[in-house]
């Protein structure tokens, strides 16, 4: 009787409830231990049981477990019934009758209105959703800011033109450094898109993906009245950083030399890698899925992928997603140059980044910050938006195999391929272009070249190129850089070229990989590459829009 009593109304909320307070495992018994619940004493037993009945058993349990009654709960007659019938509580206690003044607050505590706002949010939660219909996610906003410039158009225009924004560093005294130059950003300003309080304080790392970020909003057409009527509770920021705060956290640690009190205040908050998604989002008063992501050179395509699905799974209608880097400091060239990675071509720095070509020595560091806004379909049309490309999907892998050397078979980016293919149910013959990870490690950029030919090397229209041998390589920024480029391609149909590949390595064909002039093509599905430190694989795949 007793079982079959209680289990109706209470069998999601009690074994729910007790299943998640595990974390407050010592506080829940330090309090029933304090009233000494297990029967020592009539006395204690007739002031729980008062206690109980005083705030009414709702209000009791939600009280210790922090759980609304499951829908069953309000739809049966509760515990009233069960206590009428059995003269027991749960706990064992008998019923106290109560008094005039006992009787009137349990009235107030179960009255409607009270009833009401407390029940709502439970059968909102609880409420079975709607199967989610094709969400189909398009982009229909870019923001950069690169070494070769600010502005979108600008941006590619350079690349399909060729040219180079490797240069000397000019940061700092770098004289003692084998490698001496960088894909570095010689003019940038905030005016207009950064408070100036916040623009002297934080990283670069954050002022590029601020400003990459209003920069995508306004590309959108996301003006300030849109941005007004947007349910901001479905609008997310998902933009991540290999390295973070590098500069403000180096600068931290030299005044601790000096003494704590001389440390910036936000030296800890604004060297973190999620920070600036969370300036952005809080700038924006977007209130849906913000965070970040960090899997070293691959962060971006992480990010960008993990945005999509969010619109996919119906969570969020709009997503700024994409990464930043500003690693260009002592500290950060030191490390690369440490374990061996970097061109030391210092007299000819525009030749240095050589993806494929038998002259390479190593990757150009460089910086800067992508930043999509991606949106679901439906959303967009309505607000009539341009539409750049639609995302089709994409796959992470792990080569789980070295934390610095690609897998000798390229296993790893041959899984990560073909799961994005089968993912968004893509044929491997509609691809006929690859933005290539490529950054100019000759191991590396081979592996990848392989395990591009042995997933699409019977596509007659195959076409590859690296846009990291203009720009070198933006670290955690360079998958979203290189995802606009990818759309941009799209939207223009020009494929950029690539440059310095002059001697090509063994076993190349030159009819896949573009020259070093820009090239003509009529984009099927565009897939970009995006590989990192510890074996990070990733891939994702872009399409031009089609009203279907």
């Amino acid at each position: 009787m007793m079982v079959s009593c209680v289990a109706s109304p209470l069998c999601t909320w009690l074994v729910a409830a007790c299943m998640s307070v595990s974390s407050d495992k010592d506080q829940f018994l330090k309090t029933f231990q304090s009233s000494k619940l297990l029967g020592r004493s009539a006395r204690r037993r007739k002031s729980i049981s008062k206690a109980i009945n005083d705030s009414g058993m709702h209000n009791f349990m939600t009280c210790y477990f922090g759980f609304e009654p499951c829908e069953e709960y309000y739809n049966s007659k509760g515990l009233s019934s069960f206590f009428a019938e059995n003269a027991f509580s749960v706990f064992g206690l008998k019923e106290v009758p109560l008094n005039r003044r006992q009787r009137r607050m349990r009235t107030a505590a179960n009255s409607d209105k009270t009833m009401a706002v407390a029940v709502q949010p439970a059968k909102e939660a609880t409420s079975k959703k709607k199967p989610l219909k094709n969400r189909r996610v398009v982009v229909t906003g870019v923001g950069v800011v690169s070494p070769i410039g600010h502005d979108p158009d600008m941006f590619y225009s350079n690349l399909l033109e060729g040219k180079s924004g490797i240069s000397q560093i000019e940061a700092f005294d770098c004289s003692e450094f084998p490698s001496r130059i960088a894909g570095e950003i010689k003019e940038f300003s905030t005016d207009g898109w950064v408070a100036p309080k916040l623009s002297k304080r934080a990283d670069k790392f954050m002022l590029y993906m601020l400003t990459a970020g209003k920069k995508a909003l306004a590309d959108a057409g996301v003006t300030e009245d849109i941005l007004q009527d947007l349910d901001k509770a479905r609008c997310g920021v998902l933009i991540g950083s290999a390295l973070g705060g590098m500069k403000v956290f180096h600068d931290g640690i030299e005044a601790l030399q000096v003494s704590y009190r001389k440390m910036n205040p936000f030296c800890v908050p604004f060297a973190t890698t999620n920070m600036g998604a969370a300036m952005l989002a809080i700038d924006l008063g977007w209130m849906g899925p913000s965070y970040s992501i960090s899997t070293a050179c691959a962060t971006s395509n992480f990010c960008i992928l993990s945005a999509a699905n969010h619109i996919i799974r119906g969570e969020a209608d709009m997503m700024l997603c994409g990464g930043s880097d500003s690693a260009i400091i002592p500290i950060g060239l030191g490390g690369f140059t440490a374990c061996g990675a970097l061109s030391q071509r210092n007299s000819d720095p525009t030749r240095a980044s050589r993806p494929w070509d038998v002259d390479s020595d190593g990757f150009v560091i460089g910086e800067g910050s992508g930043v999509l806004l991606l949106e679901e379909l439906e959303h967009a049309k309505k607000r009539k938006a341009k539409i750049y490309a639609e995302l089709l999907g994409g796959s992470f892998t792990s080569d789980a195999y070295h934390m610095i050397e690609p897998h000798p078979e390229g296993s790893g980016v041959v899984l990560c391929i073909e799961k994005a293919l089968a993912q968004s149910g893509v044929k491997r013959e509609d691809v006929n272009y690859i933005n290539a990870h490529a950054a100019s490690t000759p191991a590396a950029d081979l592996k990848e070249y392989q395990a591009i030919l042995h997933c699409f090397g019977k596509n007659a229209e195959l076409k590859i190129n690296s846009t990291k041998s203009m720009i070198g390589h933006l670290l955690g920024a360079a998958g979203a850089v290189e995802a606009i480029a990818t759309v941009k391609a799209i939207q223009t149909g020009w494929i950029h070229p690539n440059i310095n590949l002059e001697n090509p390595d063994k076993g190349l064909d030159m009819d896949v990989l573009v020259g070093s002039k820009k090239e003509r093509l009529d984009i099927k599905v565009a897939l970009s590459n995006s590989f990192g430190f510890g074996g990070h694989n990733s891939s994702i795949l872009f399409a031009p829009y089609k009203n279907v």
